[in-house]
């Protein structure tokens, strides 16, 4: 443990430390120790975590495992410094860091989340380039309610009055929550979360936060803490939100849509525009990459049942990967705007997906790509509402996620195993769950 860290711990008077690694699921695990205690164990070897919290679905169940070590071996957690930040929504002073999962020989867990974006980003720097990446979160406020058997509702704001109408970049309707909003700013920025704009999207009570774009790792680190800081601010102001990507069945989905572009490592420039302004032939293959593959990774930024609902066809959920100038109806959207910013849009993962695994998805995509030279389609500049090329649900997301053999190498091999674990898992017991609808119109009628 560096000099510096110890000195800013003890600088900011911190009494406890959470140690955090992400599960397949974007869920925080780890421990919370005094501050004593935490400089010791890193002093003396590291802090230990079952590596059965990697094989955890979203319900919390453990399930047997091909990739696992059965008699439940332990992994040695390694703090990235660089993530260290106050946890601001606590009275007594306290501090976070993101922690990289090791085993004993020393080599990183290649199934933890963020080892997994790591790899990826380690086939871009070997070969001379910088993935830069800028994620938007969309997430609904809602009443809390401790029956989960009840539907969601929008809870009342400001005026006394719940929002029930769509208010897309409703000023008025942004500023109903305003002391929610002003205390998710003020919490971003003692963190350090370099969010950009807030804006009101499409459902009642649905936000968006943009982030400044920058390093794929360290914009992953920020949506992880940054979908924490919303849930715990929100249940300050005693409402929830959640980053369920489609919570309610008359509203819109959530999503987490993802801009990307590449800069070479020595020159600085974005390798997806040519010297004199036009797009180059890397940024076709990046396109290309993206159409051939994301389909292949469907699973890993649709990860739910819910997640499906999501995926209407309709212009704010493209169920495609077609792409096409500043075209929202499309999976892979190029924005308009200057040449030196050419940039490709992401549009199919939804806001429930792990941020670690829906960039690395996108950037492996983009990495094939240029490794194999191909050719997008031609864009389309109209619409593609009704076109559904994608997955339609989990099983066959997974399904699709196995025959894709180009990709594992490229997310992990391990990784890919355990992820269809899980996610089957987490499919069975949603098949165990008898839901409203068929109790309404099975039960007396067949």
């Amino acid at each position: 443990m560096s000099f510096d860290m110890k000195n800013w711990l003890k600088e900011q008077s911190i009494t406890e430390v959470e140690c955090l690694v992400s599960d397949i699921s974007g869920i925080p695990r780890g421990k919370i120790l005094p501050v004593q205690k935490f400089v010791s164990a890193l002093e003396t070897g590291g802090l230990r975590l079952p590596e059965y919290v990697f094989g955890q679905s979203v319900t919390g169940e453990y399930h047997d495992s091909e990739v696992l070590n059965e008699i439940g071996s332990d992994v040695i957690l390694i703090p990235d410094q660089s993530t260290c930040r106050l946890v601001p929504w606590y009275s007594e002073p306290t501090a976070q860091v993101i922690h990289d999962a090791t085993n004993t020989d020393g080599d990183e867990v290649a199934f933890a989340p963020r080892a997994v974006l790591k790899n990826v980003l380690g086939l871009f720097e070997k070969a001379g380039l910088e993935p830069v990446v800028a994620p938007e979160l969309e997430f609904f406020l809602v009443e809390q309610s401790a029956d989960a058997n009840n539907p969601l509702v929008t809870p009342t704001g400001r005026s006394g009055r719940a929002e029930k109408a769509k208010q897309a970049y409703g000023i008025d309707a942004v500023n109903e929550f305003d002391p929610l909003f002003e205390e998710i700013y003020d919490h971003c920025e003692a963190q350090g979360l370099d969010v950009d704009t807030l804006s009101h999207e499409s459902g009642a009570a649905q936000m968006e936060i943009n982030f400044n774009h920058g390093d794929a790792l360290e914009l992953a680190d920020q949506a992880f803490l940054f979908k924490r800081t919303v849930r715990q601010t929100a249940l300050n102001h005693n409402v929830h939100a959640t980053f369920m990507a489609k919570p309610m069945q008359d509203q819109p989905g959530s999503s987490m849509h993802i801009h990307s572009s590449i800069k070479n490592k020595k020159t600085g420039k974005n390798i997806f525009v040519n010297d004199d302004g036009s797009d180059s032939d890397a940024f076709y293959h990046a396109l290309a990459g993206m159409q051939r593959y994301l389909v292949g990774a469907m699973a890993l930024m649709a990860p739910y049942v819910n997640s499906y609902r999501r995926r209407t066809g309709a212009e704010d959920s493209p169920a495609n990967l077609a792409w096409g100038v500043d075209n929202r109806t499309v999976g892979l959207r190029v924005p308009f705007g200057g040449q030196s910013s050419r940039r490709i849009e992401n549009r199919i993962p939804g806001a429930d997906a792990n941020p670690y695994l829906a960039i690395a998805a996108t950037l492996a995509a983009i990495w094939l790509g240029l490794q194999e030279e191909r050719r997008p389609t031609k864009p389309r500049n109209v619409s593609a509402e009704g076109l559904e090329t994608l997955p339609k649900n989990l099983d066959v997301a997974l399904d699709v996620l196995e025959k894709a053999k180009a990709l594992h190498p490229v997310l992990g091999e391990e990784f890919v195993k355990l992820f269809v674990e899980v996610k089957r898992a987490e499919a069975d017991e949603f098949l165990e769950v008898i839901s409203p609808w068929e109790r309404e119109y099975l039960l007396l009628n067949v």
